[in-house]
């Protein structure tokens, strides 16, 4: 009996063998066939561990198409932030879905924050004026980083401001992206100092309320909130979400875990019904995106296992091109 092997891949491994660009365009087939319902993607399982300030996910999910099956476990820890611990951590775990055998195991962080990245940049490739050069990114972490590389790799963009309660956090931010993106990059005073003239703006914070003002957005706007993934949690104005035009990564999953919509909807500012599209009913033409260059955009993410399946697969087939990672033998 042959044994299965499967192939590990470090962070810098799953880095190299998914450029953002290849990633927007993998993250969008995602969307799409998740809407269509192609694919199957059970609940996620959310755990608790209030002893440790922590938080667990267990995130399965299956895509015929792909012949992929897997799950990614992701870990959340605030006091990580304390013992210089990332406060992410995470696994992505593939399994060939013809025979079930595991065929790569590889790091979950960058997975995570590759096609959070991605996302955004599908988002607003579908959503964002065509025109828009001015970003504004909220949180100077990791996922801030790919939120903007992200939004340059669909748009021109000329200009970007970052703005972090951190603000030795945004200084580095904006020297890092800075160079690796050949686009200026100012680290802004303030919340209302990033929007001035915003075109797109993303936010991905760990913040409890709000983190600018609505007064602040440009008429126009388009937002990726990417941060809050708790009912209670919120990163986006209920102004905001309001009079936005809002777009879902999956609208059942949405409802139970996005903050930024339940909350409004709980304090009865808008109804079910305004939050009716997903991302990928607008990618696969099913609905329609920007209706006019006024109109506000929101494209509210928690994240859906079906796009850690469909990076990490494109992630396993280009290492196995360019001989990354390591092949192990059960």
């Amino acid at each position: 009996m042959s044994r299965a092997k499967l192939r590990f891949l470090s962070g810098a491994d799953v880095r190299r063998a998914l450029p953002m660009a290849q990633a927007v365009e993998v993250m969008a087939k995602a969307f799409a066939d998740l809407s269509s319902g192609q694919v199957t993607v059970p609940p996620r399982i959310h755990m608790a561990l209030a002893e440790a300030s922590g938080d667990a996910l267990f995130m399965p999910s299956y895509n015929p198409a792909q012949e992929h099956m897997g799950v990614k476990i992701v870990t959340l820890f605030e006091r990580n932030r304390d013992t210089h611990l990332p406060f992410i951590q995470a696994l992505v775990v593939v399994l060939d879905a013809t025979n079930g055998s595991p065929i790569g195991v590889m790091d979950g962080a960058s997975i995570t924050a590759i096609r959070t990245g991605a996302a955004s940049g599908a988002a607003t490739e579908a959503l964002a004026r065509r025109d828009a050069s001015v970003a504004a990114i909220f949180g100077a972490g990791m996922q801030g980083r790919t939120q903007l590389e992200a939004v340059c790799a669909v748009r021109r963009i000329g200009q970007a401001r970052v703005f972090d309660v951190d603000t030795a956090a945004a200084e580095a931010f904006a020297q890092e992206m800075g160079r690796s993106l050949g686009v200026p990059v100012e680290v802004a005073a303030d919340a209302t100092a990033a929007l001035a003239g915003a075109d797109v703006v993303c936010t991905a914070t760990t913040a409890d309320t709000p983190v600018f003002d609505d007064a602040d957005i440009c008429p126009g706007v388009h937002i990726n909130a990417v941060g809050s993934y708790k009912p209670d949690v919120r990163e986006i104005p209920a102004q905001t979400v309001v009079r936005a035009r809002v777009v879902v990564d999956q609208d059942e999953v949405a409802l139970e875990e996005a903050g930024d919509l339940i909350m409004p909807m709980r304090a009865g500012l808008i109804r079910r019904d305004h939050v009716t599209t997903e991302l990928g009913s607008v990618v696969a033409g099913m609905a329609p995106g920007r209706q006019d260059d006024s109109e506000i955009t929101l494209f509210k993410s928690v994240g859906v296992a079906v796009q850690d399946l469909a990076a990490a697969g494109k992630v396993l087939k280009n290492a196995e091109a360019m001989g990354l990672g390591t092949e192990l033998e059960l």
